[in-house]
């Protein structure tokens, strides 16, 4: 008899390789960090592809050892999004490091695309606003850029794609070039209302259509890995975020989460049709499960965790406790910081912006420092959801949270007084989560998303009132919106 689920959840710090159980709960789980992000110049940022999949290969064989893998129904993927890998069609092997999400490199182009009529053809067709976040421009920067990628074009053996594309192709042995539709839909390539690549979109790009995976749905079996030993299913495939929302249980519209990582994303379920944000949010693929496909409205904060690290770095505190506990013993201060290092995202997009502190003096200490920065999470978060509640109705009870930072009571405390809303923790293993329950349904060890029920295990509530909280808002709002007239 089947009784468990594998997992790899690939992010941009680590890979973890997780063991669930058909009640979904967690029997063992792995974790391997990745070497220190590679940055040839200032805003490059890139990871060696080879040894993402090295790790996926130690994380698993641990993971199994000592199960009978004849028990196992599937092995799932959840991914790091918007990070592209080009690899050897023959060899499997990457042809150069892979570049992340976060890479700005392509950022000046982007910025003349924005001012072109092309900007608003690719929000009608892929629900995406052009940024050099998105995997397009990284594409055809490699393309154009890299002579083994060239090369590789020429003698027709390139394969580019997202991670779990990757990692498919070499949990195959090449036999399989598949990405999903989340993923797909991160590639501003991606018509989501046709569910295609775009030929559009692909021909002003110059990519052409036969280096690309195909798109699958996410509860489809994919194909088989021998890498373990024996035959195992691949199935549930689904970007790192929307498997979230899925491993929140946030099933129907109106439901809305937030990962608190090293960014933050902040989706709402908005049903069966995408609709054009009018307040600089995405539109993406939430899921496509049982051959309907369901929509999110999604805002991308690019620092979250990160603005702790940095300041860590810069010596303010040695760890995020001592952080926090700087920050606590510091009263209100009119101190803010715009956290920017890797540009701003939504709702405000500059991809040009820069950290910056806003009200600095030669008085700030250490613990106004700490606090202007648990406070600057808070607030982006909160410019994200009143930007999707001035978008749809929410119809929620509560903000669903996942994430390292979500264990962080200060920062939890405080961003539910901002947004008034109760904020629960569900399950903080949300990411595989997602990818259990689309492999658990594409394998039928789920018979449909109704057998699937959750329960929060914390919950923080609002304890001051929107009045109260009005004063700090407002103090907010006159920050950003200043640093954002000095960029224009």
């Amino acid at each position: 008899m089947k009784r468990y689920i594998l997992t790899i959840d690939e992010g941009t710090t680590s890979l973890r390789a997780v063991l669930f159980d058909v009640k979904r709960q967690k029997i063992k789980r792995f974790e391997r960090l990745f070497t220190k992000l590679i940055e040839p110049k200032p805003g490059w940022v890139e990871q060696d592809a080879n040894e993402i999949w090295n790790k996926t290969l130690t994380c698993l064989k641990k993971l199994v050892k000592g199960i009978n893998l004849d028990d196992v129904y599937g092995l799932g993927i959840t991914n790091q999004r918007e990070t592209v890998v080009a690899w050897d069609k023959k060899t499997g092997k990457a042809l150069t490091n892979a570049i992340i999400w976060k890479c700005r490199r392509t950022a000046k182009y982007c910025q003349s695309l924005k001012q072109s009529k092309m900007a608003r053809v690719i929000q009608d067709k892929t629900g995406l606003l052009v940024n050099s976040y998105f995997s397009a421009t990284k594409i055809k920067w490699l393309l154009e850029n890299v002579p083994a990628v060239k090369k590789a074009l020429k003698e027709k053996r390139l394969c580019i794609g997202t991670i779990e594309s990757y990692l498919v192709y070499r949990l195959t042995n090449g036999k399989v070039f598949v990405t999903d539709v989340t993923n797909a839909s991160r590639t501003m390539l991606f018509n989501i209302h046709t569910l295609k690549w775009d030929d559009a979109l692909l021909r002003f790009f110059k990519i052409p259509k036969q280096i690309l995976p195909t798109p699958v749905d996410n509860d489809k079996i994919v194909g088989f890995t021998n890498v373990l030993g024996k035959p195992i299913q691949i199935a549930g495939l689904i970007g790192d975020q929307q498997s979230s929302l899925l491993g929140q249980g946030c099933f129907h519209k109106g439901d809305i989460k937030n990962t608190y990582g090293t960014g933050c994303f902040m989706l709402a379920n908005i049903g069966y049709k995408p609709i054009r944000s009018k307040y600089r949010l995405l539109t993406t693929v939430a899921n496509r499960l049982n051959h309907k496909t369901s929509y999110a409205l999604e805002g991308s904060v690019f620092n979250g965790g990160s603005i702790i690290n940095e300041m860590i770095k810069k010596g303010i505190a040695k760890d995020h406790k001592r952080f926090t506990r700087l920050a606590m013993k510091c009263k209100r201060t009119n101190l803010y910081l715009i956290p920017a290092f890797n540009g701003l995202g939504a709702p405000y997009w500059i991809m040009d912006a820069e950290a910056k502190f806003i009200n600095f003096n030669k008085d700030i200490r250490p613990k106004e420092i700490a606090r202007a920065c648990w406070e600057a999470i808070a607030f982006r978060n909160y410019d994200v959801y009143e930007a999707i509640t001035k978008e749809v109705n929410l119809n929620t009870k509560h903000l669903c949270v996942d994430g390292g930072l979500s264990k962080n009571k200060y920062l939890m405390r405080l961003q539910s007084n901002l947004i008034q809303l109760p904020i629960s923790i569900i399950n903080l293993e949300s990411t595989c989560m997602g990818a259990v329950i689309c492999t658990g349904l594409a394998t039928k060890a789920f018979k449909s998303l109704d057998d699937i029920k959750f329960k929060a295990w914390k919950t923080y509530y609002p304890k001051r009132s929107r009045k109260d909280m009005q004063p700090m808002i407002d103090g907010w709002k006159k920050a950003i919106h200043s640093y954002i007239r000095g960029k224009r």
